[in-house]
């Protein structure tokens, strides 16, 4: 019975002092796991053209807004952080400007009636996992901030591969007809290519920012 007790005792013991995951590493999780599904939706609409997958961005843009929101006021009414609040904040906002310009892409091209064009579906795909590698980054930026720098690495050499996907998609834009029909077509094209891009170097930023604050934790 003596055992028992104190078995039990050691139990709760444990669970009341076992590290409890930090609220601001929670909601950058989540807006980093809302961002994945974002950017598998702006592979799917570049894929296939679903205007089911932009109504969907859409939502998910929404969504992840307001867990930022609900960040920025848990910052503003703590003292203490986990980590620099600077840092957190501007993990968030890369993390949110990825999501943003995966949104804006998609609608300028329903906008514009831009077709996806095969460097645009590498370029999403390419996206889709370095954001992936992010979202892995933020799940072990506590337990395991080693790992997490691993991840953040990738996320950067993605984006790597981005830009070079991205020079060349430019490089086949401008070798088109030079009349007003292809210019107009070109433009367009162009920005389009430019938010995914402009995605890509947030990418960038979060993994630089994830580095950063995993050099100041260790």
């Amino acid at each position: 019975m003596a055992i028992t007790r104190i078995a039990w005792t050691v139990c709760v013991s444990a669970k009341v002092f076992r590290p409890r995951p930090d609220k601001f590493i929670s909601l950058i999780v989540e807006q980093a796991a809302l961002t994945l599904k974002g950017l598998d939706l702006l592979k799917e609409f570049v894929s296939s053209e679903s205007h089911e997958a932009a109504q969907q961005l859409t939502e998910i843009e929404k969504e992840a807004d307001e867990i930022r929101r609900i960040l920025i006021d848990e910052l503003n009414r703590t003292f203490i952080t986990p980590i620099d609040r600077e840092d957190i904040f501007a993990l968030s906002r890369a993390i949110d400007d990825m999501l943003d310009y995966a949104f804006s892409t998609v609608d300028e091209m329903e906008i514009l009636k831009v077709k996806p064009t095969y460097h645009m579906v590498r370029i999403a795909s390419l996206l889709r996992d370095a954001t992936y590698e992010i979202h892995l980054a933020t799940l072990r930026l506590q337990k395991n901030p080693n790992v997490a720098i691993d991840h953040a690495q990738r996320a950067k050499a993605l984006e790597n591969r981005v830009e070079s996907v991205y020079r060349e998609a430019l490089a086949e834009l401008f070798k088109g007809p030079e009349d007003v029909k292809h210019v107009m077509k070109m433009l367009k094209t162009r920005e389009v290519y430019r938010h995914l891009s402009n995605a890509a170097d947030r990418g960038d930023e979060a993994g630089n920012i994830i580095s950063d604050i995993v050099v100041k934790m260790t």
